[in-house]
């Protein structure tokens, strides 16, 4: 068994990793460091026979993700209090959703920015509250990657606190405006819900009133068009895993998959669902109508190269498909015209910056 498929294998039944050897867990070790998911693995390894030392890297990240969350909630209250007034609805993305309603995701998972999304028309309002309260873009206005962002992208360039340093990532739908795919924004608002009508016993952190989350179906669906457009599915198995989990606690609800179908099909996104689908069988048994997952194909076995490609280092071993992945992702992102004349266009301006650098480090 590879070092991946040992961390896939230990995160699906937690109760195997008893039987492992020190060079194993090593591998293992290295894997969910690399995969981002140690404090996720420490989590479903709780209450289990693991060896004192390795108990030890897996509390020590159990205790960092608890950290995390306190701060990722903070920064999520502390936004909500900046918009409060503005009578602007505010979806809340990715990982701040499952914390806010405290989804089966959360336990152990890492929250990096935090992913807002607003209707288009109150980008601008949106933006200037977030400034108001401290907020700063990273971006100056004026430049190339400034005006790239604001023109083509499904958000705005991010936005830094200018004491805390939390960053806000402010979204206006959920692929660039240059993809292939045309997701419907409005829907997405159409159908958010409140985070405590998904929290169990309905219980989480007080929020204002235009403070959402996704609705079942779109979130799931989000989590599946995250997955597959990035290129070369980096943090692959930490979304699947976000995706397993997400599936085996929505499909419960009697009628899930009809309205995650229809959802599919409203947003356009019914092939990257499958794809997420058939990755997440792959990689985590999670289960899902065969009629919704479809059939695979080469992307799926390129991807499942890398997914199961770390050595017992942590390095990833599948540098062909990695590359063949890459290049994917960016067919799927923007035309190919526009993908030269951007990419040019970046070449230019890293000279130019690689020019006036060479003479102050020549004195």
């Amino acid at each position: 068994m590879t070092p991946s498929l040992i961390l896939h294998e230990a995160l699906r039944h937690p109760s195997t990793i008893g039987t492992l050897g020190t060079r194993q867990w090593n591998a293992l070790i290295r894997v969910a460091r690399a995969e981002m998911l140690m404090a996720t693995l420490g989590e479903r390894a709780a209450g289990t026979d693991v060896p004192d030392k390795a108990r030890l890297l897996l509390d020590e990240a159990r205790a960092a993700a608890r950290r995390n969350h306190d701060a990722a909630r903070f920064e999520v209250l502390r936004m909500a209090d900046a918009l409060r007034d503005s009578g602007i609805p505010v979806v809340l993305m990715k990982g701040s959703a499952y914390l806010m309603a405290l989804l089966p995701p959360l336990p152990g998972r890492n929250i990096g920015d935090l992913d807002i999304m607003v209707p288009r028309e109150s980008l601008a309002d949106t933006e200037r509250a977030l400034k108001g309260a401290g907020w700063l873009s990273v971006k100056p206005r004026g430049t190339y990657d400034d005006a790239y962002y604001r023109q083509w992208m499904h958000e705005l360039p991010p936005l830094a606190h200018e004491m805390r340093g939390g960053v806000i990532d402010l979204h206006h739908t959920i692929l660039p405006l240059t993809a292939r795919l045309t997701p419907r924004p409005e829907r997405i608002f159409e159908h958010a819900v409140r985070p405590a009508a998904l929290a169990p016993g309905g219980e989480t952190d007080a929020l204002p009133d235009n403070i959402f989350v996704m609705s079942p179906p779109e979130m799931l669906l989000h989590s599946a068009t995250h997955l597959a457009y990035d290129g070369d599915f980096q943090g692959g198995a930490r979304n699947l895993w976000d995706i397993d989990r997400l599936v085996r606690h929505f499909a419960k609800a009697e009628g899930f998959w009809d309205e995650l179908t229809i959802a599919a099909a409203a947003h356009d996104l019914t092939v990257p669902l499958a794809r997420a689908l058939r990755l997440a069988e792959a990689l985590y048994e999670t289960p899902s109508p065969p009629s919704v997952r479809g059939r695979g194909d080469i992307v799926d076995r390129l991807a499942l190269r890398k997914l199961r490609g770390h050595d017992e280092y942590g390095q990833g071993a599948a540098p062909g498909a990695q590359f063949l992945l890459f290049l994917r992702g960016h067919w799927l992102r923007m035309p190919p015209l526009m993908l030269a004349r951007h990419l040019w266009t970046k070449w230019r301006a890293r000279r130019g910056e690689g020019r006036r650098e060479a003479p102050q480090n020549a004195r």
